[in-house]
């Protein structure tokens, strides 16, 4: 989504060595993640209309917009599974 902070970028592709250490793949932190999920290539780009439909569905409201919570939500509406591993 675009959303990461530069600290919390910088966290996680300092991770990348070590993620493709453990799940011997190759690729950015995301894409190691991705591939491990079993994600369609797809999947980012249908995310982010997600997120930019949510953005035009808020912000006319004058509503907050919340990256984190939007995805701790999309996470545990699509991906329930993943917290009962």
């Amino acid at each position: 989504m675009g959303q990461l902070d530069p600290q919390q970028d910088e966290i996680l592709k300092g991770m990348e060595g070590k993620l493709a250490e453990i799940y011997g793949a190759t690729g950015s932190w995301f894409e190691i993640v991705g591939s491990q999920m079993d994600f369609p290539d797809a999947v980012p780009a249908q995310i982010r209309a997600i997120w930019d439909s949510y953005l035009m569905k808020v912000h006319p409201l004058g509503g907050a917009v919340d990256p984190i919570e939007f995805a701790m939500t999309f996470v545990n509406t699509n991906f329930p599974y993943v917290l009962k591993r």
